[in-house]
């Protein structure tokens, strides 16, 4: 982000909605003014979702996006608890193809996604089989690195 660039986040059901209150968080702000961040959910334009779908594949809704919007800096926070969501996946193939690093938030055994990660990658795997609390740890992760990402970019 200090290097202008931006913050690309990708998930399913309430992963998806992590990956909204992520990008909202950066845009606006989290617990204190900053200036505005660049940070993109995969999860809301319904027309690019369904169009990608539907002419090429639902296992690209977010590769394809990465693909347009991703450029060499940025990083994908790909979300998915149980690593194993072909969409997520081919969306840390893409990222790694267009050199954004990934921040990967899983449980379980983290699954394949897990194993898609490079060294430059970073995983936050919740200690957990529970979908809900894997949720709900991710949350709280979201909130510190938020918290972080204000005391960075802090006006104050």
């Amino acid at each position: 982000l200090k290097d202008n660039n931006k913050v690309l986040i990708c998930g399913n059901g309430g992963s998806a909605a992590d990956a909204q209150h992520i990008a909202s968080e950066l845009v606006n702000r989290f617990e204190c003014e900053r200036t505005a961040l660049p940070a993109i959910a995969l999860t809301t334009d319904t027309s690019t979702l369904t169009s990608i779908a539907n002419d090429d594949a639902y296992d690209r809704i977010f590769a394809r996006q990465i693909e347009a919007l991703g450029t060499k800096g940025d990083i994908l926070i790909a979300i998915s608890t149980s690593g194993n969501s072909a969409n997520i996946n081919k969306a840390v193939e893409s990222a790694h193809n267009a050199g954004l690093r990934v921040v990967a938030m899983t449980a379980r055994d983290g699954g394949q996604l897990a194993q898609l990660l490079g060294k430059d990658d970073v995983e936050v795997r919740a200690p957990t089989s529970s979908t809900a609390r894997a949720q709900e740890i991710h949350l709280l992760c979201i909130h510190c690195v938020c918290a972080l990402i204000d005391s960075t970019f802090s006006n104050n």
